[in-house]
């Protein structure tokens, strides 16, 4: 065989090669995903999410925290959905995941049970739970960002990720900035995320030792967070080791209002929990907190490209993944070990 003839050859092997390759993340989705298929499933979801909410104020907050634990953790693939059983135990399990709400989940089940009325076995369980994220910043004030659809639910759930791979109340900014960066994210989009935290509470054990025990010390305090504040969460979290349940709002301000409060706030010293407040001191964070305060806009914009890459992370499509009839079971077992 001549030369030439060999290298084309190759060439055409190896374009055929990609053609079956595996296809990148996000290829396949797209915001008309279901437009044949389910094409009231949009309108479903916001129905189920927003009269719960109108139920239960806490719901937006919690959901929007129960689809950072679940893309954070594998990808966005609805794994954090699924319930322990007596034979095998899931990211529900994890430490860091005991204290997720369960208006949350609620609200997808119920949003799942809608579904399976009007388009069974169509909609995924990682789908629901990424609309009804949007749906519950924007009615609570925020922006309106994309949401490419067509994931596929998760094959498995492990217990001990979680506890791992998300980020924790104690941890240094630097901590977080390699923990994102390890997950392709910048140190603007963690800034931009965290602007989460405007909505929903934390429990008091989650920055107990800012108000009575800073850095080891018995009756001392953190320096950083302003004083009234802190009186304030020592009145009402005295009983907090008798009652876990005992919780503060994250943004002392506007609690249950998407906005740039939450920034406004770490410049006054009224960040809850630590890993909050030190976006405002550390010297690569702090630019883009003191922009996001001073512009809601320039937040919401950032927000929108941050959440709408974190929904396209890991996602699971084709054989990789179900849709389960379920959002809490797999359809036939887990993925073998």
């Amino acid at each position: 065989m001549h030369t030439s003839s060999l290298l084309l050859l190759l060439l055409l092997l190896v374009f055929a090669g990609a053609a079956h390759a595996a296809p990148p993340v996000g290829e396949k989705l797209t915001p008309e995903y279901y437009s044949q298929t389910c094409p009231r499933a949009e309108r479903i979801i916001a129905e189920v999410v927003q009269s719960k909410q109108m139920a239960n104020p806490t719901t937006a907050a919690g959901v929007l925290r129960v689809f950072f634990h679940d893309c954070f953790v594998s990808g966005c693939d609805a794994s954090v959905l699924v319930a322990s059983t007596s034979f095998e135990k899931s990211e529900q399990n994890a430490e860091i995941n005991h204290s997720l709400p369960g208006d949350a989940f609620d609200a997808v089940v119920r949003a799942k049970l809608a579904l399976e009325l009007e388009c069974p076995g169509v909609v995924s369980c990682a789908d629901i739970l990424a609309l009804a994220a949007r749906v519950l910043v924007t009615l609570t004030g925020g922006p309106r960002y994309p949401v490419p659809l067509g994931r596929k639910d998760s094959l498995s759930s492990s217990p001990t990720a979680p506890d791992k791979e998300l980020p924790h109340s104690n941890f240094t900014v630097d901590k977080l900035i390699k923990m994102f960066g390890h997950k392709g994210f910048s140190v603007q989009e963690l800034v931009a995320l965290s602007g989460g935290h405007t909505l929903g509470f934390s429990h008091c054990k989650e920055f107990a030792d800012r108000i009575y025990d800073f850095r080891g010390k018995p009756g001392s305090v953190d320096p950083t967070m302003n004083p009234v504040l802190t009186k304030g969460l020592q009145a009402a979290c005295k009983e907090y080791l008798k009652d876990p349940t005992i919780a503060a709002f994250n943004d002392v301000m506007t609690p249950g209002k998407f906005d740039n409060m939450y920034f406004i706030n770490l410049e006054r010293g009224l960040g809850l929990l630590g890993t909050d407040q030190e976006l405002w001191t550390d010297a690569r964070t702090k630019p883009f907190v003191k922009l996001y305060a001073s512009n809601a806009t320039a937040f919401f914009d950032d927000f929108s490209r941050a959440i709408e890459k974190l929904s396209l992370y890991g996602v699971k499509t084709g054989a990789d993944g179900e849709v389960r009839r379920r959002c809490d079971a797999y359809n036939h077992g887990p993925m073998p070990k």
